[in-house]
């Protein structure tokens, strides 16, 4: 963090606080830097207590006495729709600002950060208005009503491996159930979340619904703890997260928390290869190895060892290492130096062990500028070695291998988290009796994709909580019981 004096045309010097653009309670600036070049594309402002506090007083009063707090589910569906369109306008600036920001390929960007939201605000906008907000039920004195009420405040921190499309899994619901919202997005994508304020402007969000102020951890620590949040929406790391769900737990705050992985991929011996390696990128290489989901222990049986080793091995350096804005890039560079750096010491400290490195292992030839990994594989690790515990959050795989089904699953479940994973066979019955017995919160049979109309989440360390589908929007919403008179049931 610097202060600089030059300006671009992506700077971010103010935060958007109670509908408008209010400067910030200290001179602190971020600089954010291209992945690719190591260039700065433009500064943003740092928030402290007192912009925190500002931040989450329009979020109250939104929440209290605007006219938010007398939406109805109809109308704030018709209020979504339009930051929808007025986000698809912003779509390709978005999925090439977070490109240069944290070098994913940007036919992904396109996916997730650029179509992702208005995805996003669409579904949750169609839930509610086919949401049972309200039932009535006989009781032993005569009738309930059962209502969900919007939980309050919420505090959405989210990351920077999937800026956009994160935020927006924990926006959506939220505005859905008629929640406000104050986003804290990572220093590491410090840009891109201000073009939700653009659109959340011109679609006339009412002021204070949507808040957006750029903050450290320390500053964040504070959200979290801050007396006006009701909840708080966590994606990030595992350690992070713990020490929210304490802090939350003090308080007997709400809390989702979506955190790491160390997700297997099961190849069983009857597995198709050509279908197996084709499902590769999505599975185990998806954003340069920068997902939480990332099925990075592969799990392959003895009588297939080798042929395996070999077929991801060469899926590994066929990949193209490159700028993530040109389309044929399929591995664009790690988000930032450290993060570059803690990867490159997982890979050193796995080739000083009893694991093979079968391909990759360093940074790339001819990318002396922006922050690349070779994607990497090692074949004949130990699932107690650290390359099998600890969540590298790169291109770098694990190759495991296993006697039988049994030994398969028990190696899978034995890890301290539980997000993803996947099983690979031609007996799709097999695979989804696999399936069945895998410790985890999502897993896929052939493929993995997450289907945003359906749970997700992890066990285990991997988080508490689930996001998406009308599971998600629940999380944003609290019972009330009102006791009445049978005269409310129906003759």
């Amino acid at each position: 963090m610097n202060t600089v004096q030059n300006q671009t045309p992506f700077d971010r010097p103010m935060f958007f606080v109670g509908g408008d653009w209010i400067g910030p309670s200290t001179d602190e600036r971020h600089v954010a830097l291209e992945a690719a070049t190591e260039e700065p594309i433009g500064i943003a402002a740092m928030a402290g207590p007192a912009d925190i506090d500002a931040a989450v007083a329009a979020a109250r009063a939104a929440l209290e006495s605007g006219p938010w707090a007398r939406s109805t589910a109809a109308e704030r569906a018709e209020a979504m729709r339009r930051f929808a369109d007025a986000w698809d306008k912003r779509a390709d600036l978005a999925t090439t600002l977070v490109s240069r920001e944290n070098g994913m390929p940007i036919a992904l960007s396109r996916q997730t950060n650029g179509l992702g939201p208005a995805g996003h605000l669409r579904r949750n906008a169609d839930l509610v208005e086919n949401f049972p907000l309200e039932a009535l039920r006989p009781s032993t004195r005569g009738a309930t009503i059962v209502r969900r009420e919007p939980v309050g405040v919420v505090a959405a921190i989210t990351p920077w491996n999937f800026p956009l499309g994160l935020a927006l899994s924990k926006l959506a619901p939220a505005l859905a159930a008629g929640c406000t919202v104050v986003l804290k997005p990572s220093p590491e994508t410090a840009l891109d979340s201000y073009l939700l304020a653009d659109a959340a402007m011109e679609a006339g969000l009412p002021a204070g619904v949507l808040n957006i102020v750029l903050a450290d951890r320390e500053a964040g620590a504070y959200l979290v703890s801050h007396p006006g949040v009701d909840k708080v929406a966590f994606t990030g790391s595992t350690a992070a997260g713990r020490a929210i769900g304490a802090e939350c737990g003090r308080l007997i705050r709400r809390c989702t928390l979506e955190l790491g992985g160390k997700s297997a991929s099961i190849v069983l011996d009857d597995a198709d290869l050509d279908t197996f390696v084709a499902g590769l990128d999505g599975a185990s290489f998806m954003n340069n190895g920068q997902t939480c989901t990332l099925q990075s222990r592969i799990l392959a049986p003895r009588s297939r060892y080798d042929e395996i080793v070999e077929a991801v091995a060469d899926f590994a350096s066929g990949l193209v290492v490159g700028d993530p804005l040109d389309p044929a890039t399929t591995c664009g560079p790690m988000a930032s130096k450290a993060h570059q750096e803690r990867v490159l010491g997982y890979i050193e400290a796995a080739r000083a062990s009893s694991a093979r490195l079968i391909t990759g292992g360093g940074r790339p030839a001819g990318h002396d500028r922006g922050w690349f990994v070779e994607p990497t594989v090692f074949a004949d690790v130990d699932n107690s070695d650290r390359l099998a515990r600890e969540e590298v959050f790169g291109p770098v795989l694990a190759i495991i291998a296993y006697d039988d089904e049994a030994d398969a699953v028990r190696i899978a479940n034995d890890s301290d988290y539980g997000l993803a994973g996947s099983v690979w066979t031609q007996d799709e019955a097999r695979g989804i009796d696999v399936a069945r017995r895998m410790r985890t919160g999502t897993i896929g049979v052939n493929y993995y994709a997450i289907d945003f109309n359906s749970p997700f989440g992890g066990l285990k360390a991997s988080g508490i909580g689930r996001e998406y589908g009308p599971e998600g929007l629940s999380s944003y919403l609290d019972y009330k019981s009102i006791y009445t008179s049978a005269d409310h049931l129906p003759a």
